[in-house]
């Protein structure tokens, strides 16, 4: 099967059990298309219970296989898959930009993060070794080893195509288990060009399947027996929906929720840099990420120190399709979510706040889903603008006379993803950090997301489940511990004579 971005109608097809299948129980499809230009450039099909059965059936029928596979063959695997995922990084690239909207530089930066995901899951033959202690008790010996978990699922989202479902994938099967990955139904083009890879690998048929779908298949994954582990990441009320409804049938589950990032801008920051650091934050990816600064603490004289500076460069920003390389800022995902982040922007207006750049009439492509960066000062801390996700390109700006007033001004929201300081203090530095109540911080950093080698450690209502994405979190999620106490007894033939009891 070959896969062009720009072939229309085309209707994608699941990979299952190591072929291409058509959606046998799908009862719709949907289109998708490129937010910049409303182009329909392909139909998903909404797969139906019975496609994700014959995937899971497929994926429990390949785990005696491929758990027999050496672990160093496992992970020469992941070199082969590594190399073909680089081959066809500009496509994937090109493809990421063209389902979802966001700039080509962005698109190549998220599937080099990809690319990433693979190369720390090739230490899976490090990574996923047990413990061993020698006489325990007289002549007793125990041991920890690691064993797959079983059959792995994610549900992953719209705002990263390339990158989030390689959260998972690549551990998991890294680490023995099959994988069955549903990707959004809003962008599904990119994993049909990363399954294009891992099809040429000659994997056992079933280690890793693809099923397209919607609401019927991720309630499948939900409920379904023959699924072990659930991996989620969405916004957070369904996050909790996913991790109760999975943990209720006893499967093991990570869920990712939304967020609502601070940044907070002490009075001795580097302007210039700390602009810049506010800009990609803020309005990278339009703000569609749950690593996003979407509100701007300013403490003291920062505010005025550093607004006239983010407004210039804000205003200087290029929006329009994210293809043309020298486009700043690209579409949201949908009409649908334009409307929704002009709708916020409506309600910041009506209590009184100040529009500093105002992004609602951004230009762009008439049939585009376009939103402008758009910064809104003098909010309230309790104004939606500051409480809600809103998951667009709006910077949202609250005042604080003090770091302490900043960090209690943090720690009230119920999300707690990620957080950033722009300061030259190492004193304050050490005080936020000790003090916020987020699992990822930034120092001088806009966008605090941890290289493949840490975990993905969001906080509070960002996350649900006790194990997170990537890094030693993920070969823990993706095995489980099994601790064997052992004495032998022998007549001391041979080697066996050291472990003889008198």
């Amino acid at each position: 099967m070959s896969t062009t971005v720009t072939q229309g109608t085309r209707l994608l097809d699941n990979y299952i059990g190591g072929q291409w299948t058509p959606a046998a129980a799908a009862t719709d499809a949907l289109d998708v298309t490129n937010p910049a230009t409303g182009e329909v450039l392909a139909r998903v099909p909404l797969s139906g219970s019975a496609d994700l059965d014959a995937a899971v059936r497929a994926a429990r029928a390949a785990l005696p296989e491929w758990r027999a596979v050496a672990v160093i063959e496992r992970a020469r695997k992941l070199f082969a898959l590594r190399e073909g995922l680089e081959a066809r990084r500009e496509e994937l690239a090109r493809s990421v930009t063209t389902e979802m909207g966001k700039t080509i530089a962005d698109a190549r930066a998220e599937v080099g993060r990809m690319i990433e995901m693979v190369e720390c899951a090739c230490a899976i033959p490090t990574t996923m070794q047990g413990r061993i202690i020698e006489d325990v008790a007289r002549n007793v010996d125990a041991e920890t080893v690691r064993q797959p978990v079983g059959v792995c699922a994610a549900i992953v989202p719209f705002n990263f195509p390339a990158m989030v479902p390689f959260w998972f994938l690549p551990f998991a099967i890294g680490c023995g288990n099959a994988f069955v990955l549903k990707p959004s139904e809003q962008v599904p083009l990119t994993q049909q060009i990363a399954f294009e890879v891992l099809d040429s690998l000659e994997l056992p048929p079933g280690v890793v399947n693809l099923v397209n779908g919607g609401r019927e298949v991720v309630e499948g994954i939900l409920e379904h027996p023959g699924i072990d582990a659930v991996s989620f990441v969405g916004s957070a009320p369904v996050a909790k929906i996913v991790y109760e409804r999975a943990a209720a049938t006893g499967k093991r589950v990570q869920a990712l929720g939304g967020a609502k990032n601070h940044m907070v801008v002490m009075p001795d920051a580097v302007v210039d840099k700390t602009v810049g650091g506010v800009i990609g934050s803020a309005f990278g990816a339009a703000g569609q990420r749950c690593m996003a600064g979407s509100v701007l603490v300013t403490v003291g004289a920062a505010h005025d120190r550093v607004l006239p500076a983010l407004r210039e460069a804000t205003e200087a920003l290029t929006v329009g399709d994210g293809i043309d390389e020298r486009t700043d800022v690209g579409p949201v995902v949908s009409p649908s979510a334009c409307e929704r982040i002009r709708g916020y922007i409506d309600r910041g207006e009506q209590e009184g706040a100040t529009i500093v750049v105002d992004g609602r009439d951004a230009g762009g492509n008439g049939d585009g889903s376009f939103v402008g960066p758009t910064i809104v000062d003098d909010l309230a801390r309790d104004s939606t603008l500051v409480t809600d996700e809103i998951f667009g390109p709006v910077l949202s700006v609250v005042r604080a006379e003090s770091l302490d007033e900043a960090i209690e001004i943090v720690n009230a929201s119920r999300f707690g993803n990620g957080v950033s300081i722009f300061t030259e203090s190492g004193s304050a530095v050490r005080h936020f950090r000790h003090d916020v109540e987020a699992g990822m911080v930034g120092v001088n950093i806009g966008v605090a997301a941890p290289v493949a080698f840490f975990p993905f450690s969001g906080w509070k209502d960002s996350f649900l489940g006790d194990l997170h994405a990537h890094g030693p979190d993920a070969v823990e999620f993706f095995t489980r511990k099994k601790t064997v106490t052992s004495r032998w007894f022998s007549s001391g033939q041979g080697h066996g004579q050291y472990f003889v009891e008198d």
